[in-house]
């Protein structure tokens, strides 16, 4: 088919078999690649590329969904095809779905293991461009309580100062807490600092009667609990 220059490309100008929500309604969400759904959301493409040709070239150019989600409203803006409001709806997606992976204070999260920490923080914490350091907060029945964002930045033994981790722990009376922190690298292998910091909360942890279950460090798609690999823990 041949257009005139100047023409969008539309998502309904594919062949109906290609069309991302015709896929979606027979195969479901989940068949479909991030391309695709990433095309949902932008509806059209522009001139030369269609809505699906767009969404590839935008998550090459950005290093994938993780470095898409780490671009800024201006920075998305500013991508060719784009503009402010296609900007603005890939943003309200992956705040919606950070959302989706938080929890109510009315239905609180309870942790039986590291597995269910790591779900809990590993869709944000993997789009992190930052180390940061969080601490789960759990009552007597291992429900969460809160999840406090302490500290930014490069993180040891020597910048995190313990009385800080557990301030929030004393202050809303929790029973245990958990430490987690992400590696922007996307490698969770944990270095001799962060088994030197978990040594030491581990420790103080037991002074202060607030246990600590566990320390995990957060990657791409997957974790390393120092606890499971006894690292830092007695």
């Amino acid at each position: 088919m041949v257009r005139e220059a100047g023409t969008t490309y539309r998502i309904m100008d594919l062949e109906e078999g290609e069309r991302p929500r015709e896929r979606m309604a027979h195969v479901g969400p989940g068949a479909l690649s991030h391309a695709e759904l990433l095309a949902i959301l932008l509806r059209t493409g522009l001139q030369g590329e269609n809505a699906v040709q767009l969404a590839q070239r935008l998550l090459q150019e950005c290093g994938g969904l993780r470095g898409l989600a780490q671009r800024s409203l201006t920075e998305l803006a500013g991508l060719r095809g784009l503009g402010l409001a296609k900007a603005a709806q890939i943003k309200a997606g992956f705040e919606l779905g950070r959302r989706m992976a938080s929890f109510s204070p009315d239905e609180r999260v309870t942790i039986h293991g590291p597995q269910d920490a790591a779900a809990l923080v590993q869709y944000e914490m993997s789009a992190l461009v930052q180390e940061q350091l969080w601490v789960l907060l759990l009552d007597t029945r291992n429900r969460v309580l809160a999840i406090e964002k302490l500290y930014v930045g490069s993180l040891n033994s020597s910048t995190v100062r313990v009385a800080e981790v557990f301030k929030p722990a004393i202050q809303r009376n929790a029973a245990s807490l958990l430490v987690v922190h992400n590696h922007p690298s996307g490698d969770p292998t944990p270095s001799a600092e962060d088994v030197a910091l978990t040594r030491a909360l581990a420790q103080a942890g037991k002074l202060l009667d607030i246990e600590v279950l566990d320390h995990l460090v957060i990657g791409v798609g997957r974790y390393v609990s120092l606890k499971e690999r006894g690292l830092g823990f007695a």
